[in-house]
């Protein structure tokens, strides 16, 4: 890159081009030293900076040796293109270079520059002394305008984006409103929580909430709609936390239990009513899971007939309620294994976990097959792997050619980690033919440990 542009080199507003730039620069003075400039062994740099160049100019500012790079800050001034690489030199190993380019950092960085280089500064905090950079963006970003931090909120990095949000709530630039669309949209948590609370903060009278909630209540996320239904209480909305006491979250249901308790509803009663008015009425998955996260073991009596409605989603949430309510029954249950609905086998095989060693080996075994669903498959095989002995290795031995893939590497997992136990030397010959299909997960000498372990050949 002797001679060449920056910007036909590198990608000037990808931090980490900057970064490999610098780390490129001494690799190449390790390994290739003939590359670069006749500087290179120590000698002073011009001292009229037009005559090096910006692009050599760069290369000195990332030389292996602390003089060329102290002495290159000092002429990087006259071309703000060559700003980030002082960037990385504020948190440079030799403090004289360090002291240099921060004081050239504070002088240089203006709110433009600075928005332009919060994602490098930011990735260079990260580093030991780092955190200058990193306190002089934060002084610089307080003195911006709302239209200025805007494409900081947009930044693809989150670290980028939370440190945006930060001075815009801090110093007001952003209307309650505009905080309460802002945090549906991010995907951060930081950000979401960020600009939920500071848009419900900032309100100051109720005909405002009218503006601020609905974002907020209508998010996909869970955190920032768990905001929006405790708000409620304070808007003086109240009873419309019932419409999300069978919301789809656990964090987003306790909260509007909280609400619908504080103006003396019974969260419970609702959700019992729910549960048995099966009239015609679609039945929300949250209700029934809902009524087993504050209701008592009774409860257990409005679940079990829940286990054969149409719809996936509340067999499902039935199987947990009734393992959150301490009432599974291993016998009830063991059918919901050849549930048509995955999410019904999965909260199926958790449930049963505790009851492993009690289900028929052969009866699981026969669940592993090709023939059968994939989830079916996972499920049987999740109960007869937590049951441990010969029944899981046969298991897992048979489903090393399953088509899925990632059941296969599942399986292959569950023989490496498998030990015998003291029941399976009655059958040493078939745990040696298991092992013996299993050898190329194993080196010769632990396939022989696990051999002589299991008392094969002995």
């Amino acid at each position: 890159m002797g001679g060449a542009p920056l910007g036909g080199t590198l990608d000037v507003a990808d931090p980490s081009d900057w970064l490999a730039l610098d780390a490129g620069v001494r690799e190449v003075a390790w390994y290739r030293p003939q590359l670069l400039p006749e500087w290179e062994h120590f000698a002073p740099l011009p001292a009229d900076p037009t005559q090096l160049g910006e692009s050599r100019l760069a290369l000195a500012l990332c030389h292996r040796d602390g003089r060329i790079r102290q002495e290159a800050v000092g002429q990087s001034a006259r071309y703000p293109g060559l700003l980030p690489l002082v960037v990385i030199r504020c948190a440079d190993w030799v403090g004289p270079v360090r002291e240099r380019a921060r004081q050239l950092l504070r002088e240089a960085l203006d709110v433009d520059s600075a928005r332009d280089l919060a994602p490098l500064i930011l990735r260079v905090g990260r580093r030991d002394r780092g955190a200058f950079g990193v306190e002089v963006l934060g002084q610089v970003l307080r003195r911006a305008s709302h239209g200025q931090l805007v494409p900081l909120f947009a930044d693809p990095d989150r670290i980028v984006r939370r440190f945006a949000y930060r001075p815009a709530v801090k110093g007001r630039l952003l209307r309650p409103a505009e905080l309460s669309r802002a945090a549906p949209r991010d995907e951060d948590t930081v950000v979401q929580d960020l600009c939920a609370t500071a848009a419900l903060t900032a309100l100051g009278d109720e005909e405002a909430y009218e503006d601020v909630l609905p974002p907020l209540l209508s998010a996909r996320h869970p955190r920032t709609r768990s905001a929006g239904v405790t708000a409620l209480r304070r808007a003086g909305w109240s009873e419309q936390a019932t419409l999300f006491l069978s919301d789809r979250s656990a964090l987003v249901r306790a909260c509007a239990r909280y609400v619908v308790r504080q103006q003396g509803g019974d969260p419970v009663a609702w959700y019992r009513e729910r549960c048995t008015a099966l009239d015609g009425l679609e039945l929300p998955p949250g209700a029934v899971i809902g009524l087993a996260e504050c209701g008592n073991r009774a409860d257990a009596a409005l679940l079990w007939p829940l286990l054969a409605y149409p719809t996936a989603g509340v067999r499902a949430r039935a199987v947990a309620g009734l393992r959150t309510l301490d009432c599974v029954d291993a016998k009830q249950l063991r059918p919901l294994l050849d549930d048509p609905g995955a999410s019904v086998v999965r909260e199926t095989a958790v449930a049963l976990l505790p009851s492993a060693k009690e289900l028929p080996a052969d009866w699981l075994l026969e669940r592993t097959g090709s023939e059968r669903p994939r989830h079916v498959r996972v499920g049987a095989f999740r109960l007869l792997d937590a049951r441990g002995g010969i029944v899981a290795l046969r298991a897992a031995v048979g489903l090393l050619v399953d088509p899925d893939v990632k059941l296969r590497t599942w399986a292959g997992q569950s023989v490496q980690r498998w030990h015998p136990s003291a029941d399976v030397r009655c059958c040493a010959a078939e745990v040696g033919e298991l092992l013996d299909r299993s050898r190329h997960l194993f080196s010769d000498h632990v396939l022989r440990r696990r051999k002589w372990e299991a008392g094969v050949g002995s």
